[in-house]
Parts: C-alpha cells; sequence; structure tokens
C-alpha cells in the first residue's frame, strides 16, 4: 500500500454495506479505542511517576493511534443510519465504550496539565532566583531591598540532554 501525495485529496470513508461489514467496522474501532487506552494510561501513570521521557517516547504510537481512532470515526459517522439500523445493539456497547475512553482521557489531561503547571512553576521560581542573585543587593529610598528589574532579567535557558 503506497502513501497518497501530501498534496491529494482526502479519500472518502469506505462505505459500510452489510452487517457483517458494521460489525467488522466497530471491532475495529474498538481495538484502537483499547490500543489508545492502554498507551494513554502507561502516559498517565509514568508522568505521575515522574518518568517524563519514557512517557514523552510513547507520542508517536499514541498519534498514530489517533490518527487511526480519527479516520474509524469517520467512517462510522459516515454510515451512522445504516449502522442504527442494522447493530443497534453494537452501536450503543460502542457509545459505552466510547464513554470509557473519555474518563481515561480526562484523567489524562488532568495529570498533563498538573505536571506542566509544576514545571512551569519550577522554572519561574528558578528564574526569578537567578534574577535575585544577579542584582546588586542595595537599599531604595524606602528602607527597604529593591526587587530587580523584570525588564533587565536576563533570559533563562537550559539544556534539555542530562
Amino acid at each position: 500500500m503506497q502513501n497518497a501525495p501530501p498534496n491529494a485529496a482526502p479519500q472518502a470513508p469506505l462505505p459500510i454495506e452489510t452487517e457483517t461489514d458494521a460489525k467488522s467496522a466497530i471491532v475495529g474501532l474498538t481495538a484502537v479505542m483499547d490500543g489508545l487506552e492502554a498507551v494513554v494510561t502507561e502516559e498517565t501513570e509514568l508522568v505521575r511517576a515522574g518518568h517524563l521521557r519514557k512517557a514523552t517516547g510513547l507520542g508517536a504510537k499514541k498519534t498514530e493511534l489517533c490518527s487511526l481512532y480519527f479516520k474509524a470515526v469517520e467512517r462510522l459517522k459516515a454510515n451512522r443510519k445504516l449502522l442504527l439500523r442494522l447493530v443497534p445493539q453494537d452501536v450503543s456497547a460502542l457509545a459505552r465504550r466510547h464513554e470509557l475512553l473519555q474518563g481515561v482521557l480526562k484523567t489524562n489531561l488532568v495529570v498533563l496539565a498538573t505536571a506542566h503547571a509544576v514545571s512551569e512553576g519550577i522554572m519561574r521560581r528558578l528564574s526569578g532566583d537567578l534574577d535575585r542573585k544577579a542584582c546588586p543587593q542595595v537599599y531604595g529610598a524606602s528602607g527597604r531591598a529593591m526587587a530587580p528589574d523584570p525588564k533587565r532579567a536576563q533570559p533563562l535557558a537550559f539544556s534539555r540532554m542530562l
């Protein structure tokens, strides 16, 4: 199977014509959702444990699964009426499965946002500490120590390689 050129028009989702096609499409999407849930759960656990480098390594797999997920969802959306007519019980089960995935994704986003906020706080604190050390320790007219001028602060640079 060859990749389409980057400027090629996107292909329309494959049609679903039979009950077997419908069940196969739903099983395919469920398998992708299972894989995505496993990767997101692993990423969440790694970030919680502070293993950010390992969590970053899951990015390519997560991106690939997300792409497959969106393609499968588009295919099912394009054939929604037929699916509801042919396999309504499978569609209901898929909706419940999707709700479970949403819960895992919400937890993942909370953990990632927390890690981002913590790391940003650390960087801001480090930057402030470096600015205070670089500023001369003098007293102002009020008799209090002067704070560093934020306009004269040196940019903070760090190496991501350890």
